[in-house]
């Protein structure tokens, strides 16, 4: 058993395209139109382009609203990415204009940092080693 896709939910698809690939550094690889205004919309890693996929996720769910304000109200993150270099993708990042909850914080043999994703998301980027 392998992690083939997972999600976050999103306020806005066209602003999550936008801050997940020139942003973050993801890279489209489906979307396609489902009704409405909502897309089939995955980004992946241009390491691993076949590798597991994150749906960037319409949030129009009546549930989906209060599941995301509590996680961001406790400075819970939605998804956890794996880094070379936290602080160097912190520098990186802030340069870009992203809000952080959390400077890079070592702990044993992990470091971490949090980040606002526009979206209505916290989302953490991490390293072990």
């Amino acid at each position: 058993m392998r992690i083939h896709l997972t999600s976050v939910f999103v306020d806005d698809q066209e602003k999550a395209a936008r801050f997940y690939t020139d942003v973050l550094g993801f890279s489209k690889k489906h979307d396609v139109p489902v009704g409405g205004t909502d897309r089939w919309l995955t980004v992946v890693s241009p390491e691993d382009p076949d590798g597991p996929e994150l749906l960037l996720e319409p949030d129009g769910h009546p549930a989906v609203k209060p599941y995301k304000d509590a996680l961001v109200k406790d400075g819970i993150p939605a998804a956890s990415f794996a880094v070379e270099d936290v602080p160097a993708e912190f520098e990186r990042l802030r340069g870009l204009g992203v809000r952080f909850t959390q400077e890079p914080l070592e702990s044993d043999s992990v470091t971490t940092a949090v980040l606002d994703d526009t979206c209505g998301n916290l989302i953490q980027i991490m390293h072990e080693g």
